[in-house]
């Protein structure tokens, strides 16, 4: 299991490398709801909280590992993770994204100098496939979420929070694979207890809220993750790393709608001018639409996990009428 000097370990190394993203005050009409912070991974070099986990796990590696060259699968933000943090070091890395990864972040990272293999659109292909070509060429893999050390560097978001916002009460993150939600909260429940951490995904990716009721790991079909506006949290379960650490650490686990997601993406836009892929707003709907499943708070941090939407995606949820209701 990760621990803090894991994580305050990763912290030390993403010096210089990761932005150490401000917290984001958001003026809402219910004042007796509590204060609400953004945490705008979206800011990152990559527009994404990947680089660092990916920079973590990479600088880790040995001389020998680094020289072989590393490989990972991803639908695009850890892709670009991946390609900044090898780019960075001097290291040559492979991956494998879906054939309906958002053009913006296939291309992305093709220039940050990443070699892109493309396969099916189901996560099971990308990850077989990974590991064909890590064992046919020796390369190192770096898995998108269930790896310790990539965990540890996602906590240093989580550390971040509690630095500049020591009252805070309750923190809202995104879950797809798990390993943000992991890391965020071994950071918090071993810094201060107190603290409530909430998982929130899409309704049709559910797979991690159906793990953390049933006490066991759950997977979803491809076809149906696949629905999700939230590209990048269409994982089809967790694993068995990331799930241990969210049963021993995350509080609950809520989950939103499609139509939630929209309108969250719609609200930092013109309320708050932060653009936000639909992945990156999910912990945002989780709190407008669903506060009363959560815990009474004060103080509340949703984690904007990322920024980078095609421009196609993002003209249609501005222009297409909101279906939740004011």
């Amino acid at each position: 299991m990760v621990n803090l000097d894991d994580i305050k370990l990763a912290q030390r190394r993403l010096e210089g490398i990761a932005i150490r993203t401000p917290l984001i005050p958001y003026s809402q009409d219910d004042n007796e709801a509590g204060q609400l912070y953004f945490k705008p991974e979206n800011f990152q070099p990559i527009g994404a909280f990947k680089i660092r986990g990916a920079y973590n796990k990479i600088a880790s590696l040995t001389d020998e590992e680094k020289n072989r060259g590393v490989i990972s699968y991803s639908s695009g933000n850890h892709a670009q993770g991946v390609a900044y943090a090898a780019r960075e070091l001097g290291v040559r890395a492979t991956i494998v994204m879906p054939g309906n990864a958002p053009r913006v972040k296939l291309d992305n990272t093709k220039a940050l100098g990443a070699s892109v293999v493309q396969v099916g659109n189901g996560g099971e292909e990308r990850r077989i496939k990974a590991e064909e070509l890590a064992a046919e060429h020796g390369y190192t893999m770096v898995p998108p979420y269930n790896d310790e050390t990539l965990i540890a560097g996602q906590g240093t978001t989580a550390l971040e929070i509690l630095e500049d916002l020591p009252q805070v009460n309750t923190i809202l993150v995104p879950i797809g694979g798990g390993g943000l939600a992991s890391g965020v909260a071994v950071a918090v429940k071993l810094t201060n207890p107190k603290v409530r951490v909430i998982g929130v995904e899409p309704t049709i990716a559910g797979d991690a809220h159906a793990s953390f009721r049933a006490g066991h790991m759950v997977e979803f079909p491809a076809e149906q993750v696949g629905q999700t506006i939230a590209d990048g949290l269409r994982a089809q379960h967790l694993g068995d790393i990331t799930f241990a650490h969210i049963q021993n650490y995350v509080d609950d686990i809520i989950t939103v709608s499609e139509d939630e997601i929209k309108e969250a993406v719609r609200r930092l836009v013109f309320g708050a001018h932060l653009v936000a892929e639909p992945s990156g707003a999910v912990a945002v709907a989780g709190y407008m639409f669903h506060r009363h499943e959560l815990p009474d708070a004060r103080f509340s941090v949703a984690i904007i996990t990322g920024g980078n939407v095609e421009p196609q995606v993002l003209t249609r949820i501005l222009t297409e009428p909101s279906m939740v209701p004011a």
